[in-house]
């Protein structure tokens, strides 16, 4: 097998994700390309295995990449990219390969699916994650939010970041398949996985779902509050795993939800709180530095404690310019939310606020709008209550203005 051959097969999987028709399939060789990561400490993962054979691949260093693989799939025998460059590696004995996957009268499709799972997996590699830089949609975490989850469906990637004393700091990032369609569910059936901002519901054990679920399932809240405004309908969009005898599905493989390898998952599930955790899924993460970020969630952090006092003042004129002309709640505009509003403040002889466990997410694919999410404690001279509210803050005219807030069952 020569050494071009071998330098062909790497780089049709690495540089598919930058430009598929630039792959060259004859004539010169781009320069090989280096892993951009540390060498992973061991116990050595499932995935940095599968990484350090293709490497070894395009270094000719066959017989290396045939070990790395054999370990690989001694543990994950259902790996069937594993298995598939392990077949490719015992070909190239008798024959030069020049792809990922050349079996004859293999169905494309599916070796077109692994060639995929290569590609994203790779390019976590080639193109470390930015981690000393923040996801811009997770502006502040109340305290009891220990961790949060982010889901880039352009790289079939979940990252996973730590809430520590108000700070976000990365700690793990997981290979993720996606809707078959790719992002932005509008519809039950598309095939599609919903961006937003969402949160875990529910934790469902192994033993009350099929095998197709593997290792369990934590449901999301899709529709949340802006899809069913925005008329997006749909149901069932879990985080879970694959069943026993598969190992990893493609990157667009579900029917809309997001799929862990069933290792994976169990290694997630210890972070993940049930009411509380966020997972935003965004099309393509957008990372900002500690600096933008803290100027971002004070600003808007202003801009709610401005409304909460304008609330206390009882003048209504005041407290409704905090709200947008496009403002609904409960199936109420704003004409008629607000006209209850100076009814009610008139019967009021003082009224204070306190809010608590405040979390702010940006809305992934609309830089202009946050979701806000916090306890409030309503006293007045005579009424009190207490209920946890979430509101959508959209930011028109140079300011941040409310455009839905409703309680949070």
């Amino acid at each position: 097998m020569r050494l071009k051959r071998i330098t062909h097969y790497i780089l049709l999987a690495a540089l598919a994700f930058a430009a598929p028709s630039a792959i060259p399939m004859g004539g010169p060789v781009p320069k090989p390309l280096q892993p951009n990561f540390a060498a992973p400490r061991a116990p050595i993962s499932p995935e940095s295995l599968l990484v350090q054979s293709l490497f070894e691949i395009q270094h000719n260093q066959l017989s290396a990449a045939l070990i790395s693989i054999e370990a690989l799939l001694k543990d994950n025998p259902n790996f069937r990219l594993a298995n598939l460059i392990k077949g490719d590696l015992l070909m190239a004995r008798a024959q030069s390969i020049s792809n990922i996957g050349n079996v004859p009268d293999a169905p494309q499709q599916r070796i077109d699916d692994l060639r995929d799972e290569a590609r994203v997996r790779l390019q976590r590699y080639v193109q470390q994650p930015p981690t000393h830089l923040v996801p811009s949609y997770l502006m502040q975490l109340q305290p009891e939010q220990k961790y949060a989850i982010v889901v880039d469906i352009t790289k079939s990637r979940l990252y996973l970041f730590e809430n520590k004393e108000g700070s976000i700091h990365y700690v793990a990032d997981y290979y993720v398949t996606v809707g078959k369609n790719g992002a932005e569910k509008t519809k039950e059936g598309d095939l599609r996985t919903p961006t937003g901002v969402y949160f875990v519901t529910a934790n469902l054990p192994k033993a009350q779902l099929s095998d197709f679920y593997g290792a369990g399932a934590f449901p999301i809240n899709y529709p949340n509050e802006w899809d069913k405004r925005m008329g997006r309908d749909g149901h069932g969009i879990w985080l879970h795993g694959t069943p026993s005898d598969t190992y990893s599905r493609p990157p667009r493989a579900s029917s809309g939800c997001v799929v862990l390898t069933n290792q994976d998952l169990s290694s997630l599930t210890k972070y993940l709180q049930v009411g509380l955790t966020p997972v935003v899924i965004t099309d393509n993460i957008e990372w900002v530095d500690q600096k933008q970020w803290l100027t971002q969630r004070n600003a808007l952090n202003q801009q709610i404690d401005n409304w909460r006092h304008d609330w206390e003042s009882r003048d209504t004129h005041r407290y409704i310019q905090s709200y947008s002309t496009n403002f609904e709640t409960n199936g109420q505009k704003l004409g008629e939310w607000a006209s209850q509003k100076r009814q009610v403040n008139a019967s009021k002889a003082w009224i204070k606020v306190n809010l608590s466990h405040v979390s702010i997410f940006r809305y992934p694919g609309k830089e202009n709008m946050a979701v806000v999410t916090f306890d409030q404690n309503y006293q007045s001279n005579n009424l009190n209550n207490q209920m946890r509210k979430r509101q959508y803050w959209i930011f028109e005219n140079n300011q941040w203005k409310i455009i839905y807030e409703g309680a949070v069952s």
